[in-house]
């Protein structure tokens, strides 16, 4: 799998998702993923909702995963500009 496969395939499992997916060599990615699904969750559950996206190709050519989670309004005030 390449980093747009695995964006895609996040992408079609959380509708209305946003992911950014890096990799350098296409078995270890690093993701960055917004989705609304993961309002009131914790980071367990959100992660274990990336992973249900991706199916049985964690484990197999997914060898890594390294997932940053957020919600939009999260990534929002992370993304504002701090006034300094």
């Amino acid at each position: 799998m390449n980093a747009e496969q695995v964006r895609s395939q996040i992408q079609a499992g959380l509708p209305g998702s946003q992911a950014d997916v890096r990799t350098p060599d296409n078995t270890h990615f690093e993701a960055v993923v917004i989705a609304e699904q993961f309002a009131g969750k914790r980071a367990l559950q959100r992660h274990q909702l990336v992973y249900a996206t991706l199916g049985e190709a964690v484990g197999r050519e997914i060898h890594a995963l390294s997932l940053t989670v957020h919600t939009p309004e999260e990534w929002a005030a992370l993304s504002a500009p701090t006034g300094r």
